[in-house]
């Protein structure tokens, strides 16, 4: 699955994060990064135990909850609260994937990582590289959306951030537990067509989402991260392949 949300944020949604995340403390990000990926990520992150990080987080939790292509795409049934990231100055993020099991934040539980997402909040014309680069059964696929565009891929997937040789690049990023594990499923659920550049946008056709699926992840969503869900415990092997 590799799969874009075209225009996720307006304008003025991006406009209103970007001021908020102007004052907002910035941390050395390695600090989140597991044992292995710290030593090939150099960036910047929001401080998420901030006000500014957690007001912003939930802010966007209320706009997943209720955006059907992202609730038919990603199935969710538990979201990690979503982060913000900078790089300028070279700053990059070399070839990783994600941890398969997540602490969930503001609870003394865990979540599977089935989904990573990137929501951009900066114009492309506004800085060079800091494309991210993810390896796919076709090939490694450079994506570098506009401000409000989100991609959606597997958590398992082997990925990179380019540097950033201009200007800066500001993102908001999260991971998705899935209620449907498998990739091949998934695409009962959303039909898409993988871009082969920026110009390549993907097609959707997605089912509707009954209104029992929309109301829980919209209320789990309005009430914050902390908020009662349910969760399963899983795993994936140090190949990326998850067990069947």
């Amino acid at each position: 699955m590799l799969l874009t949300i075209d225009g996720f944020l307006t304008r003025d949604e991006v406009a209103h994060l970007r001021a908020a995340l102007r004052d907002a403390p910035w941390v050395d990000g390695r600090a989140s990064a597991g044992s292995l990926a710290r030593h090939v990520k150099n960036n910047e992150q929001v401080d998420d135990q901030s006000p500014t990080g957690r007001t912003l987080a939930n802010q966007l939790l209320r706009k997943l909850g209720a955006h059907p292509l992202f609730v038919s795409a990603a199935m969710p049934q538990q979201i990690q609260p979503p982060r913000f990231n900078r790089y300028r100055d070279r700053q990059a993020y070399g070839i990783h994937v994600d941890g398969s099991i997540m602490p969930l934040a503001g609870t003394d539980r865990v979540m599977r990582s089935d989904l990573s997402a990137t929501l951009f909040l900066t114009d492309p014309l506004d800085y060079d590289g800091g494309e991210l680069t993810i390896e796919t059964d076709f090939g490694a696929q450079e994506v570098k959306l506009a401000a409000g565009d989100m991609v959606l891929y597997p958590s398992s997937s082997l990925h990179r951030v380019e540097p950033v040789t201009r200007g800066e690049r500001v993102c908001a990023f999260f991971w998705v537990q899935s209620m449907i594990r498998d990739d091949h499923s998934a695409a009962y659920c959303s039909i898409w067509i993988k871009p082969s550049s920026r110009s390549a946008r993907p097609r959707h056709r997605t089912i509707p989402i009954s209104c029992a699926s929309r109301a829980s992840i919209t209320t789990w969503c309005a009430a914050g991260p902390t908020s009662e869900t349910p969760h399963s415990k899983g795993d994936r092997n140090p190949g990326g392949r998850r067990p069947r």
